[in-house]
């Protein structure tokens, strides 16, 4: 019987050991893919998680996107050069955003891809301005600098690392 005791007792603990290493185990895994993909873990400047700042990233480029098809193609055949710089502008901040989204992993890399889509969004605005058209809600706020300076140097500053 002290030997049917002993077997009992050392199946229970070989168990219950080999079930908390299963569980350490995919805990790890679970932290490694994280850390891996920018998902959770630590937050970028602003205090996004990773995968806050990927959607924010993403909202921001289709937005972008989404204001570079023309309402009216005809006025933007006929844009004057500030429009015309401002628009090209805009595309290759899109351009530049979304080919940093495809490299993007962490939050402050997310971050960067929505502050590059936003600088667009400000040449868009500048754009439409100077082709009168009106500026859609939620373009934000053209700053001060692309105010005075509307498409200064005809490119995105984010193409420059």
């Amino acid at each position: 019987m002290g030997s049917t005791g002993f077997m009992f007792t050392l199946s229970v603990l070989l168990i219950v050991g080999a079930a908390a290493g299963v569980v350490a185990q995919r805990r790890a895994g679970r932290a490694g893919r994280a850390g891996r993909c920018g998902r959770s873990g630590p937050s970028g400047p602003s205090g996004l998680s990773g995968l806050d700042a990927e959607v924010e990233a993403n909202h921001w480029l289709i937005r972008l996107g989404g204001g570079l098809v023309p309402p009216d193609a005809r006025a933007w055949a006929g844009a004057d050069e500030t429009a015309g710089r401002a628009l090209t502008s805009a595309a290759e901040c899109h351009r530049a955003a979304r080919d940093r989204l495809s490299t993007a992993r962490t939050a402050g890399e997310y971050e960067e891809v929505t502050r590059v889509a936003r600088e667009g969004l400000e040449h868009l605005r500048v754009a439409r301005t100077a082709l009168g058209q009106p500026v859609l809600a939620g373009l934000g706020t053209v700053s001060p600098r692309a105010a005075r300076f509307p498409a200064v140097g005809g490119a995105c500053a984010a193409t420059s690392r």
